[in-house]
């Protein structure tokens, strides 16, 4: 009985640590929950091509789009202070920047 119940708690632990680790992928930081799933690597590459595009300053997040032909959209301050959306496609090219209604905490 003893072995029964050691094996269900193990079985249970490992499918508790594959969920957390489920989540952990597709959280888009302290925003909670992306639209969509993305790799580490996806929110990596998605991040860089934004920031070269606005010139440097601050992603503030990433998520996955469809708007305009686009796959992951990421929000940027610039460095000047305004706050834009940049939309990028499969391949992390630009398809729009524009300027953002909300400021990073969603607010207006």
């Amino acid at each position: 009985m003893k072995k029964r119940l050691l094996i269900v708690v193990a079985a249970a632990t490992v499918v508790v640590g594959a969920a957390g680790t489920g989540i952990a992928v597709a959280t888009d930081g302290d925003d909670g929950p992306a639209s969509h799933a993305y790799t580490p690597k996806q929110k990596d590459a998605a991040t860089a091509a934004a920031l070269d595009a606005t010139g440097g300053g601050t992603v503030n997040s990433v998520e996955t789009d469809n708007e305009n032909g686009a796959t992951y959209e990421v929000e940027v301050t610039k460095p000047d202070g305004a706050t834009v959306d940049v939309r990028l496609d499969e391949k992390y090219d630009v398809v729009v920047i524009e300027g953002d209604d909300e400021g990073p905490d969603g607010d207006d």
